[in-house]
């Protein structure tokens, strides 16, 4: 498989009342690529966003779901959630802000 880059590993932020919520405490959440581990994540956010460093990486892998359409079933994608936590000098990431 090709090596990733920092713009295929965030995919788009969640927007969820949840996470909208955490960003007070400067935390943001991400989908990212499934392949990608912590070390990349972190890398992505600061290279995309600057005037931003990365203290931690949390990340969740979220399974497909089973979808039926009449007597055929199948999954949905699976997808990695990543919730990157600021530091406190740090700039607000600005897709956040209008929201």
């Amino acid at each position: 498989m090709a090596e990733l880059k920092y713009y295929d590993i965030i995919l788009q932020p969640v927007v969820t009342e949840k996470s909208m919520n955490e960003m007070q405490s400067k935390k943001y959440t991400f989908f990212v690529n499934p392949d990608a581990n912590k070390t990349q994540i972190a890398e992505a956010v600061e290279k995309m966003f600057p005037d931003t460093k990365v203290v931690r990486v949390n990340t969740m892998n979220i399974p497909g779901k089973e979808k039926r359409r009449g007597r055929t079933s199948g999954f949905t994608a699976k997808r990695k959630k990543a919730i990157v936590t600021l530091s406190e000098d740090s700039k607000d990431i600005e897709v956040f802000a209008g929201l």
